[in-house]
C-alpha cells in the first residue's frame, strides 16, 4: 500500500508542477533576476505548491492511526500559506516568521511534539522541563530556515532535502517507525516529482511556498524519529542536516565578523562560493548533494556506532567541514587558520 502510495505522491507532483508554473505567471508569484540572484530571467516560483498537494493527497491515502498527522497537515498547511503569500507579495520578515512560529506552536501545543530532554554522553540526561516547548519551536524555526537558506540554485534545496529525506526513511526502517517513515516517504516522493522540472535548467522554483515547507517537515519529522533516542539526541538529526545548518551558522559567523546584520542578505553561501571557485552551476549542485549524502550515510554510522566510534565521526565532521570552509572562503577569504597553520614551513 505504501509503494502505491508513493507512486500517486510522484505522478501527482510531477503533473501538478506544470500547473502551478501556469499560476504562478497569471498570479505575479515570480522572482526577478537581482544581483543577489544567480538566473538572469524571470522565473515563476510557488513550485511548493505542487509537493504540498502531493504531500496531503499522500496523507489521506494512507491514512495512517497516529493522532500527530492532522496537527502536522495544519501546520504544514500554515507554513504554506506564509510561503505562498511571501513568494506574491513578499512579506516582511517578522510576517514570515510569525506565520513559522504559528506552524511551530500547532505542533508543539495540538501535535504534543516536544524535546522533553537530551541525553548526554556517558549516560547524562538534562530535563528541560519548562524549556521543553521553546527549545521544540527553536528547532522547527531554525530547520525551516535553513533549508530556506540553501535555495539558491536550479534543484539545490530539493536535491537535499530528498537526500535528508532518504536518510531520515533509511533511519526509519530501522528503528521500525513506520509512521516517521510513511511521512518522510511521501514528502521525499512528493520532492521528487517537482525535482523533475526544478533541475538544472529549472522550469519553475520552489519558492518560499517550497523550502519552508520542506525545512518544517524535515524539523518535525526528525522530531519525531530522534527524540531522546541516542546517546547525543539531537545530535543525529543536526548530522542529517549538516549541509544546511553548516552554512547558516557560517552565514551568521560571516555577519558577525563583517559587522552585518544578521538578517542581511548576501552572495556568499555555500553554492555562491563553490561557483566562485570556478565550478559550473550543475557542478556546484551535485557536489553539495555529494555533502549532503556524506553527512547522511555518518548519520546512520553514527547512531549505530559506540560512544568513541560516534566521537570519531563527530571530530572527523567538524574537521572536514571546517576545511571545506576554509578551502572556498565561506566566512571571509583571509580566515584559514587550520590551512595555514598545515602549510606553516616546520623548524
Amino acid at each position: 500500500m505504501l509503494i502505491l502510495t508513493l507512486l500517486i505522491c510522484f505522478l501527482a507532483s510531477f503533473s501538478l508542477t506544470p500547473l502551478i508554473k501556469k499560476l504562478a505567471l497569471a498570479v505575479g508569484a515570480v522572482d526577478r533576476p537581482s544581483e543577489r540572484k544567480v538566473h538572469a530571467t524571470v522565473m515563476p516560483r510557488l513550485g511548493g505548491l505542487a509537493i504540498f498537494i502531493s504531500f496531503i493527497l499522500g496523507i489521506l491515502i494512507a491514512h495512517p492511526p497516529n493522532k500527530t498527522v492532522w496537527p502536522i497537515a495544519l501546520g504544514a498547511s500554515v507554513i504554506i500559506l506564509t510561503g505562498f503569500l511571501d513568494d506574491k507579495f513578499e512579506l516582511s520578515p517578522k510576517l514570515k516568521l510569525l506565520g513559522q512560529i504559528a506552524a511551530a506552536l500547532i505542533i508543539v501545543f495540538m501535535g504534543d511534539i516536544q524535546v522533553n530532554f537530551i541525553n548526554l554522553p556517558f549516560n547524562g540526561r538534562l530535563e528541560l522541563e519548562w524549556l521543553s516547548a521553546p527549545v521544540t519551536v527553536i528547532w522547527i524555526l531554525a530547520i525551516t530556515n535553513s533549508i530556506n537558506l540553501i535555495d539558491g540554485l536550479d534543484g539545490l534545496a530539493a536535491g537535499v532535502s530528498s537526500i535528508v529525506l532518504i536518510t531520515i526513511s533509511i533511519m526509519a526502517m530501522i528503528m521500525g517507525d513506520a509512521f516517521v517513515l510513511m511521512i518522510a516517504s511521501v514528502t521525499l516522493f512528493s520532492t521528487l516529482g517537482f525535482l523533475f522540472h526544478n533541475f538544472y535548467p529549472a522550469k519553475i522554483f520552489m519558492g518560499d511556498t517550497g523550502a519552508l515547507f520542506l525545512g518544517f517537515i524535515i524539523a518535525v519529522v526528525s522530531l519525531l524519529g530522534f527524540k531522546n533516542v541516542t546517546m547525543f539526541s539531537l545530535v543525529v538529526p543536526v548530522i542529517i542536516l549538516g549541509v544546511p545548518i553548516s552554512d547558516t551558522i557560517f552565514a551568521i559567523i560571516r555577519r558577525i565578523v563583517h559587522k552585518q546584520p544578521i538578517s542581511l542578505a548576501d552572495k556568499s553561501h555555500l553554492h555562491h562560493c563553490l561557483l566562485r571557485f570556478g565550478f559550473s552551476h550543475q557542478k556546484t549542485v551535485l557536489i553539495i548533494y555529494a555533502m549532503s549524502s556524506v553527512f547522511g550515510l555518518a548519520a546512520i554510522i553514527f547512531s549505530t556506532s559506540t560512544l568513541w566510534g560516534s566521537m570519531i565521526i563527530l571530530a572527523l565532521l567538524t574537521i572536514g567541514i571546517e576545511l571545506v570552509v576554509e578551502s572556498i572562503g565561506l566566512v571571509s577569504q583571509n580566515y584559514k587558520p587550520v590551512l595555514n597553520a598545515i602549510k606553516r614551513p616546520q623548524k
